[in-house]
């Protein structure tokens, strides 16, 4: 008869831990209704198991954690240091196929680790983790359905975390398109975007033009290529913002936090690096820009990107203007057959103006009436004719300049200044002469024919 107690006993132990499985899931479901986040999750799980609870990304960031006697802070410290020393990267992993709670059992007859994987549709977005003592008493394993269910009200609150931010993503993306295009319908319904934006206008800006080349790249690399572009500029520069377009991204950066890119050390991406004197970048963000073409070469080298930037803008109704320069400026490098290059919008020069011109083939055709003797002459004898004739046009027809320049003397300079006029018929003491060699060796060098 002694056997009756004994029953009566586990009965009883077995019911207390239901009731308190019971209440664990009346509050976690509440949870669920209200507008807690997982740190409210984490705080009322270590509480009711009076345990080490804490919510880890894919990665093994600490997303939340919570302790019995511990702060946030000191329970995120010390599930960082658990999830090292258990190397749980490959557990986690094998959870992904198993989708399933799991229990780790502990060192030296320690504590267990029970892991269960935080689901969004299809999506792991988390894993929930619990240190607990298995309670056998209860006939089954209540911290794995604790946990579990855990990770089922995590998958709630992340889901309505992700649902929020994509809306605020869309409003947000909604009012940068307004500044980039200009479609506010008045002046100050422009000024309430900016300021919603946390655009400062007190501070110059530059529009930025990442634009992802379309050959090669499918939706899922240029959304890659653009998501990582995204998380460089907000570590570059905090303050800037990013909108994310059909394979292109905007960034609106201040000039003062592309200047810090100038005083980092190490060199530029000689891939990236301008290699025509008009297109040598000026200062500001056309460093930031080289910063993520070198990025983009570095994880994703197949992806081709051009880069151009906008000029100056301060005062919001000046971004659309700024962003119109910047395609602009992608144009025209495009149109050169220079992607894969950075330039900004007032070191394009002339070129600007020269390919608004439709047809290239007019631009080649005036470049080659010009100067196309002596391009002939220069192939058959190499003689620095026309390198003469641009050092000269460039140093404003200072014959003493142009002769240091060219390490030659003055009188070299004039002889052979009159060998181009001989061979070209053109009269370099004529300002419309020089204006026409002048052109005439923008449109060579912009097009490569020189």
């Amino acid at each position: 008869m002694a056997t009756v107690p004994a029953r009566v006993d586990v009965a009883a132990r077995e019911n207390q831990v239901l009731r308190e499985l019971v209440t664990i899931y009346h509050h976690l479901t509440g949870l669920a209704l209200q507008s807690a986040d997982l740190q409210t999750v984490a705080a009322l799980l270590a509480d009711r198991i009076a345990s080490l609870v804490g919510v880890v990304s894919p990665t093994l960031d600490v997303l939340a954690a919570a302790g019995p006697g511990r702060t946030p802070a000191e329970a995120a410290a010390g599930l960082q240091q658990l999830v090292a020393s258990r190397r749980l990267g490959p557990v986690l992993g094998s959870l992904a196929q198993t989708r399933r709670a799991l229990r780790l059992p502990g060192p030296d007859d320690g504590p267990s680790l029970v892991a269960a994987p935080v689901l969004v549709g299809d999506d792991i977005l988390a894993y929930l983790l619990t240190l607990d003592r298995p309670r056998a008493e209860a006939g089954e394993d209540v911290s794995l359905l604790v946990t579990e269910h855990g990770a089922t009200i995590c998958g709630v609150v992340m889901s309505r975390e992700r649902v929020v931010a994509a809306a605020a993503g869309r409003v947000r993306d909604g009012l940068v398109e307004g500044l980039l295009l200009g479609q506010a319908r008045d002046p100050e319904e422009l000024q309430g975007w900016a300021r919603h934006l946390a655009y400062d206008g007190s501070h110059a800006h530059r529009v930025i033009s990442i634009a992802l080349d379309e050959e090669g790249t499918d939706a899922g690399q240029a959304r890659r290529v653009c998501d990582s572009l995204a998380h460089f500029v907000a570590r570059r520069a905090p303050d800037a913002i990013v909108s994310v377009r059909e394979n292109e991204m905007v960034v609106v950066a201040r000039e003062r936090e592309a200047l810090a890119d100038v005083r980092r050390p190490g060199p530029h991406p000689t891939k990236s690096a301008p290699r025509h004197r008009d297109f040598v970048g000026t200062p500001g963000p056309v460093p930031l820009a080289a910063a993520c073409l070198a990025h983009v070469e570095r994880l994703f080298p197949r992806a081709a990107l051009t880069i151009g930037v906008g000029g100056t803008c301060r005062d919001a109704s000046e971004i659309a203007g700024a962003y119109a320069q910047a395609r602009r400026t992608v144009g025209t490098l495009r149109r050169l057959g220079r992607r894969g290059q950075v330039a900004a919008f007032e070191d394009l020069g002339i070129h600007r103006l020269l390919l608004q011109v439709p047809d290239l083939e007019e631009l080649r055709s005036f470049a080659r009436e010009v100067l196309g003797a002596l391009n002939d002459h220069e192939a058959r004898h190499r003689s620095g004719l026309a390198r003469t004739l641009a050092v000269y046009l460039r140093e404003n027809g200072s014959l003493q300049r142009a002769a240091r320049e060219l390490h030659v003397h003055p009188n070299t300079v004039t002889y052979r200044l009159n060998r181009v006029e001989a061979i070209t018929g053109l009269d370099l003491d004529r300002y419309q002469d020089r204006l026409m060699a002048q052109v005439a060796l923008e449109i060579l060098e912009a097009l490569e024919e020189r």
